[in-house]
């Protein structure tokens, strides 16, 4: 899976701070989602799934982000993550982390990595 790249989208669908991207993909053998998002200049991808609860953390989707713009949040218990690292910055996550995804930009596309434990969705 190493020269695998699946395209996300458009480098200019994320806006800083703004709505993330959803994707399909497995997880371990199981369906779900991962999301890319804009922080600071750089993008972020992660497995759609909270370290405290394993369920998703947009409570609409796309929207993953707090108000201040600062943290990712999962809308059910209100955990909060770094966007840069996923670690866990406050609430029931304590100790806990996003799952991170291999992506990059080239060419105005976002692009997502599989690996051993995150592969393409199923058809």
């Amino acid at each position: 899976m190493d020269d695998v790249f699946i395209p996300i989208c458009a480098s200019s669908d994320l806006a800083e701070g703004g709505k993330g991207i959803r994707f399909p993909l497995t997880a371990g053998g199981e369906d779900g989602t991962g999301f890319v998002v804009r922080y600071d200049n750089a993008v972020y991808a992660y497995l759609n799934r909270c370290a405290h609860v394993p369920i998703e953390l947009d409570w609409n989707e796309g929207e993953f982000f707090e108000s201040s713009g600062l943290y990712l949040m999962c809308s059910t218990h209100g955990a909060i993550y770094t966007p840069e690292n996923g670690r866990c910055a406050g609430g029931p996550c304590r100790g806990g982390r996003l799952r991170p995804i291999t992506v990059f930009e080239k060419d105005g596309q976002i692009f997502w990595r599989p690996d051993d434990y995150i592969k393409p969705a199923r058809a």
